[in-house]
């Protein structure tokens, strides 16, 4: 059954953006304080937690920065006083995300459903109705940077395209969610647009999209990094006119990398599972941020706004589409400037600068006689929070041979999860072909912050010495 689709949700949602993407900065403003005033006012209405939030407030003229700071804990933790639809129940949300049979399929009936990483902790499950994955589709279509003009005029249903995208495939990921719920929407696009698996050993990854042929590669930048440089040693052969990434932070060394590599354009754009299309680049590099649907606030460590220019500590999200599980000044972890300059493409959706996540990737020793094998920080990550059951970790190369594998927990049973993720990740990087890696455990020690302000769950120590792509 294909997933739930209004299509007149969609066309009005469709008119929406395209008006919104050339208009004034006016007349943004305008639209988000009018859709700001309805997820106010929805959220005091039907979110038990909302109404106590905004008891005495009026949602026409309470400020956003005099509400309180929203964090992923506190809402998980009450989960029913959050939400404003009483049938949805996190337990029988927590056993529909446990199926992988179930990624895109619907919950209730009505709803998309997606799951965070566990970068900043355990991860959050995060439910959509038609009104939001209306506003998404819309955004997607409308404001996706079109980087191949030529090939768009020729064949504007884009039917010769052929889309692969590489990440973790098994899981109930935004990303994931998102393509499958698009062949599941569209039949004929199915053997045109696939998935697959960072976490298959890289010569079978090559050999996946080898076989395949893509036009489009999608992915994170740490993975486009690592095919590029199989692209240039021969071992990839595969040939896209584009590749898009996300989820990551995308440095200018990398673009130029994978780009040159590739010899096609590399387009980046900015997307959380808390808002899946946040913001996309424009021709001249910019991203844009999504402003008619979303509110970012780049603020310090005491929640006070940062001027124009400069990074804040930490971002805050007012997701003004999804009005089902109400985003109100949500703490995203990132690192944002939003900048006060306007852009040479015309746009006045304002522009942005994003400090992702900034992990490496691992460079471990493989057979005798046998290349190094290489494994991208997402394959870690996934691994150790699906398979291990563990949200709070740190993981340090500290040599081809050896990886220090810790976690903030203390007492018997951080000792026993800690056990248990060191021989799961042993075989996993076992059948990447890694050979003779030690992992050395270690409970009740923090972990580093990168330049995102998110913990940094993968490093590599040999790899800081060098210069990165």
């Amino acid at each position: 059954m294909p997933p739930t689709f209004d299509p007149w949700h969609a066309s009005r949602v469709v008119a929406e953006v395209a008006v919104a993407t050339r208009a004034s900065a006016a007349s943004l403003a305008a639209t988000r304080a009018r859709r700001l005033v309805a997820l106010l006012a929805h959220a005091a209405a039907h979110s038990p937690r909302y109404r106590r939030v905004l008891a005495g407030r009026d949602p026409a003229t309470v400020r956003l920065e005099d509400l309180p700071v929203a964090r992923k804990a506190e809402l998980m933790g009450d989960f029913d006083g959050w939400v404003t639809d009483p049938a949805l129940s996190l337990p029988a949300l927590r056993r529909f995300v446990a199926d992988p049979a179930n990624i895109a399929a619907d919950f209730l009936g009505r709803y998309t459903v997606w799951e965070s990483s566990g970068s900043t902790g355990e991860p959050a499950i995060f439910v959509q109705d038609v009104q939001a994955m209306a506003v998404y589709d819309a955004l997607e279509a409308l404001r996706r940077p079109v980087v191949r003009p030529l090939d768009r005029l020729f064949d504007p249903w884009a039917l010769s395209e052929r889309i692969a995208f590489v990440g973790a495939t098994d899981g109930h990921f935004a990303s994931t969610v998102s393509v499958e719920r698009l062949r599941r929407l569209q039949p004929g696009l199915a053997q045109r647009l696939v998935g697959m698996s960072f976490l298959q050993p890289l010569p079978a990854l090559c050999a996946e999209l080898d076989a395949f042929g893509p036009t489009v590669v999608a992915t994170y930048p740490s993975a486009a990094v690592l095919l590029a440089e199989e692209r240039q040693a021969g071992r990839l052969k595969a040939a896209p006119r584009e590749i898009c990434t996300g989820g990551e932070t995308l440095s200018a060394a990398g673009r130029a990398f994978v780009g040159q590599a590739f010899g096609c354009p590399v387009v980046n754009s900015y997307g959380a599972s808390e808002f899946l299309s946040l913001a996309f680049e424009c021709p001249r590099g910019r991203l844009h941020l999504n402003s008619d649907w979303a509110i970012l606030e780049a603020v310090d460590a005491h929640g006070q706004a940062v001027p124009p220019g400069k990074a804040g500590v930490t971002t805050l999200l007012t997701n003004l589409a999804n009005h089902l599980q109400p985003l109100i000044r949500y703490d995203l972890g990132d690192r944002v400037t939003l900048l006060e300059e306007g852009c040479p493409c015309g746009s006045h959706l304002p522009g942005i600068e994003v400090q992702g996540r900034d992990d490496d990737t691992l460079c471990l020793a493989g057979a005798a006689g046998m290349a190094p094998v290489k494994v991208v920080p997402l394959a870690v990550s996934t691994v150790l929070e699906e398979e291990a059951g563990l949200f709070d970790f740190q993981l340090v190369q500290q040599g081809v041979h050896d990886l220090l594998l810790k976690t903030g927990g203390r007492g018997l049973q951080a000792a026993r999860n800690l056990r248990k993720a060191r021989a799961v990740l042993a075989a996993f990087l076992e059948g990447q072909g890694a050979r003779g890696i030690r992992i050395h455990c270690r409970a009740g020690e923090s972990a580093d912050r990168g330049r995102s302000g998110k913990i940094r769950r993968v490093v590599s120590q040999p790899a800081r010495a060098r210069t990165r792509h």
